[in-house]
């Protein structure tokens, strides 16, 4: 196979673009043929022998790609060969082929193109992971990014912004401003021709910035942490710039405030079930169009080394790719479940539940889809919940320790009828019914429990509207097929027909 490779430690420039022999996968992985790798700030230090990561020469960076699974361990339950996927995979991306524990596998949301997918787990993760689990931004507080159109900047600023922030933008020039203003930055700063921590002093009327985004380090830092609020929160993403600050520690005890280190990647290897929630979420907002990548360029795999000096000479808006091979994009997702999710979404729109005028219109929608609802985690909380709710407390949903010993995965297993009762949580994401009194999900028909929901895994419901009998007092009764999903699995969580009542 065709590989970009790091032979000796060195810049961009040292990279060797060459035949190497193809990996074979481990019992507990996955083999990927690369159709997309992001470039991200990790692949400039890893090849410098900079990085907290030190592979063995030789090898490639990139460290996020999506591709297509062409094989796979023996161990390996989840995914399937043909399975369209993203992943972190450390290294070794920029090359036609690598392998990728299945941990660090995803599959592609319907639709999601391999550009798209490519550049979506490190800067959004990052960026996400940042602003909810360490900052806990709230709406209405004050958030300054540094380095803001930078991949991991830019996401911030867009993530920012969708959870309610007033958004400050920094960058080092109007141009790269101009893309800030574009993905909502409330306020911008060109910190190469204005004064930084007078322009915050301005923009919050003194009071100081709630929380920084700081991923590049150096000498903004200083000035940024002297600007922030009473109790802020700075967050230390990464060190761009090639200087690690030095900070006076009497300024967080003066301000209050606390330095917080961001490390996305150890975060979602400590923290698999959170981080896969973080995850979900991303893809849905990516899916109803609420976050959108910015793509700076698309290079083939023999000048990947230009996109890596790209970024560090700072030229990169956005996102960096390397397109590996001559492929063109499928229109339809390769899988037949995807295939069929996909062509599901085409009679529904993707930004939100379907709108129906009232209850007469409900007929033109018999026989037709209705929707896909949301992706949701099943967690160890909703199990105990649930088993404090119906005084149904068996071990195989409650008892984690013991079922670490002698469950299938070391899981505990969601009761069936948990499953069952979110659907009417699904339904009122999928649908919307305009000028009624009430919409009442009054009986389950048919049900069929198919495939365990083991905790931590993520469903979502496909409904279709099967059919709608006129009641003599003016209401109309539904009968909605329900098909569970549960992600990664051939066959659905459970099946059955949902009666609903509408008045």
């Amino acid at each position: 196979m065709k590989a970009l490779l790091c032979q000796q430690h060195g810049l961009p420039t040292t990279l060797v673009f060459q035949d190497t022999p193809s990996p074979i996968p481990a019992a507990d992985e996955v083999l990927i043929e690369v159709k997309a790798c992001g470039i991200n700030f990790p692949d400039a230090l890893i090849i410098q022998d900079k990085y907290q990561f030190k592979p063995a020469l030789p090898f490639s960076p990139g460290g996020e790609v999506s591709g297509i699974i062409i094989a796979k361990g023996e161990k390996v339950t989840q995914l399937k060969t043909g399975d369209r996927v993203l992943a972190l995979c450390g290294w070794g991306g920029l090359a036609e082929q690598v392998t990728v524990k299945a941990d660090r596998v995803f599959p592609m949301a319907p639709g999601m193109d391999f550009i798209t997918a490519a550049s979506t787990l490190y800067n959004y993760g990052t960026s996400y992971h940042a602003l909810k689990d360490r900052a806990i931004l709230q709406p209405g507080e004050t958030l300054l990014v540094l380095g803001a159109a930078g991949g991991v900047g830019i996401a911030a600023v867009e993530l920012g912004k969708l959870m309610g922030a007033t958004v400050i933008a920094a960058a080092s020039s109007d141009d790269k401003l101009e893309l800030c203003k574009e993905k909502g930055a409330d306020h911008l700063i060109n910190y190469t021709s204005q004064d930084l921590r007078a322009r915050l002093k301005e923009i919050t009327s003194d009071k100081g910035v709630d929380v920084i985004y700081d991923p590049v380090g150096g000498k903004l830092a200083e000035p940024a942490l002297r600007s922030i609020a009473w109790k802020g929160r700075y967050l230390v993403v990464g060190f761009a710039s090639g200087e690690i600050p030095q900070l006076p520690f009497n300024l967080p005890l003066l301000k209050g405030c606390s330095v917080t280190g961001v490390f996305w990647g150890s975060f979602a290897e400590r923290e698999p079930r959170n981080s896969m929630q973080n995850l979900g979420e991303l893809l849905q907002w990516l899916r109803t169009g609420k976050i959108k990548q910015s793509i700076y360029k698309i290079y083939d795999l023999e000048h990947g080394a230009e996109a890596i000096q790209d970024m560090m000479d700072r030229k990169v808006k956005g996102k960096a790719i390397v397109k590996i091979g001559n492929w063109v994009e499928e229109p339809t997702a390769s899988s037949s479940a995807a295939k069929k999710e996909t062509a599901a979404i085409k009679e529904v729109t993707t930004t939100g539940p379907l709108m129906i005028e009232n209850i007469a219109a409900l007929k033109n929608y018999t026989g037709k889809k209705i929707g896909t609802s949301d992706w949701l985690t099943v967690t160890q909380e909703m199990i105990n919940g649930f088993a404090s709710a119906t005084l149904d407390f068996q071990w195989v949903h409650i008892d984690i320790e013991k079922a670490k010993a002698w469950m299938p995965d070391g899981k505990t297993i969601a009761h069936g009828y948990l499953s069952m009762s979110l659907a009417s949580h699904f339904l009122y994401q999928m649908i919307t019914i305009k000028n009624v009194r009430s919409f009442i999900n009054y009986g389950i028909n048919k049900a069929r429990f198919i495939t365990p929901v083991k905790e931590g895994s993520r469903i979502r419901m496909h409904a279709t509207l099967a059919n709608v009998e006129e009641q003599d007092n003016g209401a109309v009764k539904l009968f909605l097929n329900c098909e569970m999903e549960l992600e990664g699995a051939e066959k659905p969580a459970y099946a059955a027909e949902l009666i609903s009542l509408v008045m």
